[in-house]
């Protein structure tokens, strides 16, 4: 029997540094059987289309609709039964497709999820592989998961456009909103560790924390509309909702304390003080299981992780009471087709 014929998305926007490496690690993919490479070029300004077309992918060029659209385009031009994902910054190892495509040979199963990797120098860049590397181990010890980040991931194409595909109206974690409608309608979706991309994270601290924020803005879009992810996903860690909490928290109970000897209240600012101070020990308690792991793989970033899980705390919740006080900012349209229940063969 034939292998069949895979396709590979590739949405960019003035991609021109990174689509090449992209294009380049995915004709080198050791799949042995048929498969296309499609970038949709959102709009770009730069050359991103010209470098496409020279590396031999289908190019499809759409009006700047934002990573959703584009992946919608994609996946409608698509021409496989399954529908491989990825990211114009990201570079596949050479087994990607292989892994990644490799437990759909199972019909109960619709999606898939691989991991990041990176070699960058950076302190940020190893700390965001490592926040990451964390996450995975929670991924690993569940045998169904309802979380897809789609910068590794594959869709059976019939199960993605039955159920409207990605919901254009989110600019960011579209993907996560997919990925809680299909498990909501009992669509079963696997984690593969081993289909991994190269990616560049963030490098700087500005940079990781203005995505943070941004995060932190869509999770409440999200959560508003599959509220009982806000208390678990197979994804999130839950100690992130607890660290967000005491910072926030711990902030609070810094300027009423400030505050309180600034205008002579000094027996209120005292004690607001101490309860600062007792709230950034307890933060410093709930990063201790991250820095041990941080520890036996990179010192450096284990030794700042404190810090930095404290930024990521700040920024999250900061994004998320932005995204909860900002109401339905969503534009006014119909949500995405609903889709009928899914036969209890792919289940």
């Amino acid at each position: 029997m034939s292998t069949p014929l895979l396709s590979v998305v590739v949405p960019a926007y003035n991609a021109a540094d990174t689509v090449g490496a992209c294009l380049v690690a995915l004709q080198r993919q050791t799949y042995d059987g048929p498969y296309e490479v499609i970038v949709v070029d959102d709009g770009s300004t730069d050359e991103t289309a010209a470098l496409a077309r020279a590396a031999g992918a289908t190019v499809i060029t759409t009006p700047r609709g934002r990573p959703a659209a584009a992946r919608n385009s994609g996946a409608r031009a698509a021409r496989g039964a399954i529908v491989c994902f990825t990211d114009a910054d990201c570079a596949p190892l050479p087994g990607w497709l292989v892994e990644l495509t490799a437990p759909l040979a199972d019909p109960t199963i619709v999606a898939t999820k691989g991991t990041y990797a990176t070699r960058q120098p950076s302190l940020v860049a190893r700390f965001v592989q490592l926040e990451y590397e964390d996450k995975y181990d929670r991924l690993r010890t569940q045998a169904t998961i309802d979380f897809i980040d789609t910068y590794s991931c594959a869709y059976r194409r019939d199960v993605l456009l039955l159920n409207g595909g990605f919901d254009e109206r989110f600019h960011y974690l579209e993907d996560q909103e997919l990925s809680f409608r299909l498990a909501a309608r009992g669509y079963r979706m696997v984690f593969r560790e081993a289909a991994i991309v190269e990616h560049r994270h963030s490098a700087t601290l500005r940079d990781y924390l203005r995505k943070k924020a941004t995060i932190g803005f869509w999770k409440a879009l999200v959560v508003r509309r599959f509220p009982g992810q806000a208390v678990r996903d197979s994804h999130t860690p839950q100690v992130m909702k607890l660290q967000m909490a005491l910072a926030g928290l711990g902030l609070l109970a810094l300027a009423a304390g400030v505050m309180g000897l600034i205008i002579g209240w000094t027996a209120g600012g005292a004690w607001a003080l101490a309860g600062a101070a007792a709230l950034a020990l307890l933060f410093l308690i709930t990063t201790l299981p991250f820095v041990r792991k941080a520890w036996g793989k990179d010192r450096a970033v284990a030794l700042a992780a404190p810090g930095l899980l404290f930024g990521r705390a700040v920024a999250l919740a900061v994004g998320y009471l932005r995204g909860a006080l900002a109401g339905n900012t969503l534009p006014a349209q119909s949500p995405p087709v609903a889709a009928a229940p899914p036969d209890p063969e792919a289940r």
